[in-house]
């Protein structure tokens, strides 16, 4: 179950991000209010989440992950260019979380 609450904080924190771009720079209401409820809802995933894993573990992962979605987001829906260097970015931090989750602590 806190793998589980991990995951819905990531997509939480994923859709808020996203909806950071449709803000305008917060001068847009609705978009303005789906980044503050999706990042609260993310934080209270995450801390529950925390009750069962280790901190190190749940923030790489939660971070990992949604740098990488929002990564791929940007160029799905926002036709974003990402070059060489920011692909191999992406790459280390994804060997980086499965690095810390090799460790076996949880």
């Amino acid at each position: 179950m806190p793998y589980v609450l991990l995951a819905l904080a990531i997509v939480s924190e994923v859709c808020a991000t996203s909806c950071l771009k449709l803000t305008d720079g917060f001068s847009r209401l609705w978009p303005s209010i789906g980044v503050g409820a999706g990042y609260l809802l993310s934080f209270l995933l995450l801390g529950q989440a925390l009750k069962q894993i280790p901190v190190s573990v749940a923030y790489a992962v939660w971070s990992g992950a949604g740098t990488a979605a929002v990564a791929a987001i940007g160029v799905v829906a926002f036709g974003e260019q990402l070059g060489r260097a920011q692909w191999l970015g992406i790459a280390l931090v994804i060997v980086g979380v499965v690095v810390l989750n090799l460790r076996g602590s949880h």
